[in-house]
Parts: C-alpha cells; sequence; structure tokens
C-alpha cells in the first residue's frame, strides 16, 4: 500500500496528469455534444453516438501512462526509486496499478459525461441503460482504458523515452492497425486480432463485424496483450542498468 500511494504522488505531481486527466475527460463529452449537435431534428440519438469519443480519450490515457515511466527515466530519478526499492518488480507493479485506476476511473468519468450529455442535446434520445450490452457500451469504457494504461506502462518501460513511447501508442491505434488489412489475403484476418480493434469490438453492440471473439473474450485478450508486454518490460528492466 506504502508503494501504491508513492507512485499516486509522483503521478499527481505533475500538471501533466492534471491535464490529460482533464483531456480524456472533456474530450468524449465535447465530440458527443459536437455529434449530437450535428444530428438532423427528430433523428434517434443512441449509446454508440454518444462513445464516438473513447478513442481520443484512451489516447490521452495511454500517454499519461507512459509519461509515468518515461518522465522517471528523463529526469533520473528512476535510480532513486530502484535504491528505495531494491526489488524493481514492486515500483513497476505499483505504477502499472495506479494508472490502470486512475484510467478506470477518468474512463467511467468521460463515458457517463458523454452519455449525460447526448442524454441532455438530443431532441430524441434513445440512451436508456436497460440491458447488459447497453452497460457494456458505457461502463466497459472504464476497463479498456484500465487495460490500455497498463499497455503504456508496459510500453514506456521497454523504450524508457517519452517522444518514442508516445508515438508508438498513437501510430498503433490509428495507423498500424489500419495498415495490417492491406496485406493480401491474411490482411483482414489479422487485423480481427489486432489489440485495439479488439477493445473496439468489446465496447460494440453484440454481433457487430465479423471477429473471432465474443465482446469479453475481446475484453479478455486486450488485457492479456497488456500484461505481456508490462511483463516483458519488467523482465527487461531486471536485466538492464537503470
Amino acid at each position: 500500500m506504502t508503494q501504491l500511494a508513492v507512485e499516486r504522488m509522483k503521478l499527481f505531481s505533475t500538471r501533466s496528469a492534471w491535464w490529460c486527466s482533464f483531456l480524456a475527460i472533456a474530450l468524449p463529452m465535447a465530440l458527443t455534444a459536437l455529434v449530437v449537435g450535428l444530428t438532423e431534428d427528430g433523428s434517434p440519438v443512441l449509446i454508440p453516438q454518444t462513445q464516438g469519443g473513447s478513442d481520443l480519450g484512451l489516447m490521452v490515457v495511454m500517454v499519461l501512462a507512459a509519461l509515468s515511466v518515461t518522465t522517471e527515466y528523463r529526469f533520473g530519478t528512476i535510480r532513486a526509486t530502484f535504491l528505495a526499492v531494491p526489488n524493481r518488480v514492486s515500483p513497476l507493479v505499483a505504477k502499472a496499478v495506479v494508472a490502470a485506476l486512475t484510467a478506470l476511473v477518468v474512463g467511467l468519468l468521460g463515458a457517463f459525461g458523454a452519455w449525460a450529455v447526448g442524454y441532455l442535446m438530443a431532441t430524441d434520445p434513445q440512451l436508456a441503460l436497460d440491458s447488459a450490452v447497453a452497460w457494456r457500451q458505457v461502463a466497459g469504457v472504464g476497463l479498456v482504458f484500465a487495460a490500455g494504461a497498463v499497455l503504456a506502462v508496459g510500453v514506456g518501460t521497454l523504450v524508457r523515452q517519452s517522444a518514442a513511447a508516445i508515438t508508438l501508442l498513437l501510430l498503433w491505434p490509428l495507423l498500424v492497425e489500419s495498415l495490417v488489412l492491406l496485406i493480401p489475403q491474411v490482411g483482414e484476418d489479422l487485423s480481427n486480432w489486432m489489440p485495439f480493434n479488439m477493445a473496439r469490438h468489446f465496447l460494440s453492440a453484440e454481433g457487430a463485424g465479423d471477429m473471432p471473439l465474443g465482446p469479453w473474450a475481446a475484453l479478455a485478450y486486450f488485457a492479456a496483450i497488456a500484461v505481456a508486454v508490462l511483463a516483458a518490460g519488467i523482465a527487461v528492466v531486471r536485466r538492464r542498468d537503470a
């Protein structure tokens, strides 16, 4: 618990953490307001239309999580961390837990905030949370954000540099997973197994797309990749100098 408290204080002792958290909440709400505002009068507004900005929020949360590691390497404070806690696994796991919990809260606030914006602005809101699918599409955003934060901590641990980590975390879901579709014959099958496509599948309505896994299995797959990347980062840190 002490290690978790230390990592929490480290994370929120900088303005970037507060700004990233604010943006991850505000951007989905702002995009929902824009989408609903452009919707023709009388057209129904559905839950997926209110959650279109979750991808933007996820990008910001992953940047926040990656910076929680890379800034320590940049300023050399990671050496003091490892001197205070010789077991290098403990502080890195604590970073991942704090980042995941922060992302979970931010994701829930952003998702339900966007849902509320849609409900208040739409002339014909069809946004009742009266089914498991509806709850998954909104509350599930927090789970995806939490897994994404763990993934980002792992990437930051592996590459150490802020620019490299952020570039990789942004380009992979925005560009690489789309380019995979261009691979002849196997492109579509590979694309279905890409981690962020699986995360989007979890947040979609059941039966959306021709995906190899169900929604909850897709979330487990995304989370397993995040944990695997974190484990790889921890393994590398244990072998090399800080």
